[in-house]
C-alpha cells in the first residue's frame, strides 16, 4: 500500500475486467480498524449463509443499490447515499445487489465500544 501520500485513488474507478465474484479491495488496515471498498454485481450471500462478525461494520452505498435482510426476515433496502452500521454479532446476509450499475460499497470494520 503506497503511504507517501502522494498517490490519488478514485472510489468509482472500476477494474477493466470485473470478475464474476464479488471484488474487494482493503483500502487501509489499521490496529482494530479495516475499510474496505467492494464491488459487486448482481451477487448475494448463498441460501443459508449469514454473516455474523465480531466487530462493528460501517457500510454505505456509493454507487448501485443493495438490500441486507436480517435474521428476522426483515430487509433494509439501501440506495445510493445510504449508509448504516451493524452491530457486532448481528446476522445479516446480502439479499440482493445491482449488477447494472455495479453495486459499489465502502465498508469500515471497527472494534465494539
Amino acid at each position: 500500500m503506497d503511504r507517501s501520500g502522494d498517490k490519488i485513488m478514485n472510489l468509482f474507478h472500476l477494474p477493466e475486467n470485473l470478475p464474476q465474484a464479488e471484488w474487494l479491495e482493503v483500502l487501509e488496515k489499521r490496529t482494530g480498524v479495516r475499510i474496505e471498498r467492494i464491488i459487486s454485481t448482481g451477487q448475494s450471500s448463498p441460501p443459508g449463509f449469514w454473516y455474523e462478525q465480531t466487530e462493528d461494520e460501517w457500510v454505505a452505498v456509493l454507487q448501485g443499490n443493495a438490500a441486507l435482510e436480517w435474521a428476522d426476515g426483515s430487509v433494509k433496502e439501501l440506495m445510493v447515499g445510504d449508509y448504516l452500521l451493524i452491530p457486532a454479532g448481528k446476522k445479516h446476509r446480502v439479499a440482493r445487489t445491482s449488477a447494472e450499475p455495479p453495486c459499489i460499497w465502502l465498508a469500515a470494520f471497527l472494534p465494539t465500544e
